[in-house]
């Protein structure tokens, strides 16, 4: 995946679920959830995820990795 984000994706019921997709991915997941109900099947760095859009109540990225230490 040539360029990825750590994405957080929370479900009504209280679950969250941490993939990395690619950016372009993640953009058309933001456009379906903006007027769509229906499944969204997304590649990921693990394999493919079925999502309900109904169910999901936010998303959260990172687009850098984090790290623990001092940057110099």
């Amino acid at each position: 995946m040539a360029s990825a984000e750590r994405v957080s994706i929370g479900f009504s019921g209280g679950q969250v679920v941490e993939v990395k997709i690619a950016v372009d991915t993640l953009k058309r997941l933001r456009k379906e959830l903006d007027g769509s109900y229906g499944w969204f099947d997304a590649e990921t760095d693990e394999g493919s995820v079925s999502l309900d859009l109904r169910q999901v109540v936010f998303l959260r990225s990172a687009a850098a990795p984090h790290g623990i230490g001092f940057g110099g």
